[in-house]
């Protein structure tokens, strides 16, 4: 924290007043020149976003982050505030950030009309410099920009036409930083009018106040596309006061989605420890998110967020976690059969259309899973014919006539090494990974077999069956059997 010090001992030290969009440009420069990352963690935006972003800020336009849920637009917006410089110097007991340069508040102005070079500044680190507001449909014009106070005006015993009556909302407060204004479609029209001026001549008025304040602010707000929310939609002529507009995306690959999902998943590091998980496994998780944004019972509309995955993960070593304090084992590996408990995940991060409605969200939420692991089950093994001709063996032959004398019951519960045991009892499954997975770790091979197992049943090769806590897998004949 940097000590106060007086307006001319601040000119003493050669401080150079610039405004937001400035010094902004100046630091994003100065990191484009040294070859540093300029936007840290947004992981499949380097060719996207971040270069558009890079121009809007140069350009120094105000900024519209435009995408579905969980596309990082908030992080985005986040970010920039490490573009600022550290401290920033102001008229000390200013509400409003004011710069002892270029004063605009009635305050500061008189402050410094009396006090002079002897004017006390005080400094304001660049993490105080971020303003956030979730666009609510209860949010006012008092709240953004600000409303006269009677109590203020009583106190001091000033009549209401003193400007040092006002209240400053949050974006006078907000001068000289960054204002981010969260869901903008979802403020009331009305309200975004208020906006239009500071925008564009960066100036406000209050209750009538004929108050010229030249703000200094780098707005970013955020919106998902208008032409599926049924809340609102961002006002024309405040669009058009908006210089860049820049749309997010999901992630493209299943590498960029695994790079997301493990720097934003909260995990101990003692549960790492003691919890392996596959790269298969987490390729899985990542499928299913894919899967659901082409699913027809998802709304594609509404998006399928980058946090399913992180919540999901977080639900797979707590699976996983659990298992260890059941079992009392010291380590444990993330199994396919622990999928099942991204179930809650999945449900409470789509939107369903009718179809999928019709359905159940569990029952979409096990397609998904289902869909997931048949793409990654056919990028690594054969394909399963779904008619067999007779006299014709496929690779799945000998592992199916195992089944037609023998059952296989695997227990969420039961410790790597009876789990594994039981799966490595199976000789043609054994047989099936070795010819097709070797290149693989034995950890992938290992999930490997039980992806053969659920693809199987899948394609309605074997009968599988669950209950709290295990899976059952048997002869597809003698599934039907039971079920009849």
């Amino acid at each position: 924290m940097k000590n106060d010090i007086t307006f001319k001992e601040l000119k003493k030290s050669g401080y150079t007043d610039k405004t937001i969009n400035q010094e902004i440009q100046a630091n994003l420069i100065a990191r484009i020149k040294a070859k540093e990352p300029v936007f840290e963690g947004l992981w499949g935006y380097e060719d996207t976003v971040i270069p558009q972003l890079k121009k809007a800020i140069l350009a120094g336009h105000h900024i519209n982050l435009l995408g579905l849920r969980g596309q990082a637009k908030t992080r985005i917006a986040r970010s920039m505030v490490n573009l600022l410089d550290e401290y920033m110097p102001i008229v000390k007991g200013s509400e409003i950030n004011d710069s002892p340069f270029q004063p605009i508040s009635k305050y500061a102005r008189d402050l410094i009309a009396e006090l002079g070079d002897e004017t006390p500044i005080s400094w304001v680190h660049r993490s105080n410099r971020f303003f956030e507001k979730l666009a609510t449909p209860d949010v006012n014009v008092a709240d953004l920009i600000g409303d006269i106070d009677p109590i203020k005006a009583a106190t001091l015993k000033l009549p209401y036409s003193d400007e040092r009556v006002l209240h400053y909302g949050m974006i006078p407060r907000a001068n000289r930083s960054i204002f981010v204004l969260n869901e903008l479609p979802d403020l009331q029209a009305r309200i975004q009018v208020s906006l239009f001026n500071i925008l564009q001549e960066g100036d406000i008025q209050i209750r009538g106040f004929q108050l010229r304040m030249p703000l200094d602010i780098q707005f970013v707000f955020t919106a998902n596309p208008e032409d599926y929310t049924n809340r609102g939609s961002i006002v024309t002529p405040l669009k058009d006061r908006i210089g860049s507009q820049i749309f997010t995306h999901y992630p493209q690959t299943i590498a960029l989605a695994r790079q997301i999902t493990e720097q934003e998943a909260m995990i101990l590091s003692e549960d790492l420890s003691q919890i392996q998980i596959t790269g298969l496994a987490k390729d899985l998780l990542e499928e299913v998110a894919f899967a659901a944004r082409d699913s027809e019972y998802v709304d594609a509309k509404s998006g399928v967020s980058a946090r399913l995955t992180i919540s999901a993960m977080e639900n797979l070593v707590a699976a996983a976690k659990l298992r260890l304090l059941e079992s009392d084992a010291e380590k444990t590996t993330v199994r396919l059969l622990d999928f099942m408990s991204i179930i809650p995940s999945i449900t409470g991060k789509i939107e369903l259309v009718y179809e999928g409605e019709q359905e159940g969200a569990d029952y979409v939420a096990k397609i998904l899973i289902d869909q997931a692991v048949m793409i990654q089950f056919e990028s690594i093994f054969p394909r399963i014919s779904k008619l067999e001709k007779e006299g014709i063996k496929t690779p799945y032959t000998d592992l199916i006539k195992w089944f037609n004398k023998n059952h296989l019951e695997l227990n969420y519960s039961d410790t790597d090494e009876n789990f594994y045991a039981k799966l490595n009892s199976i000789t043609p499954l054994v047989t099936v990974v070795e010819e097709n997975a070797s290149e693989l770790s034995v950890e992938d091979q290992n999930f490997c077999k039980e992806l053969v197992l659920w693809a199987l049943t899948i394609s309605k090769k074997l009968d599988k069956s669950e209950n709290q806590s295990a899976f059952t897998f048997d002869s597809a004949d003698i599934g039907q059997f039971l079920r009849n």
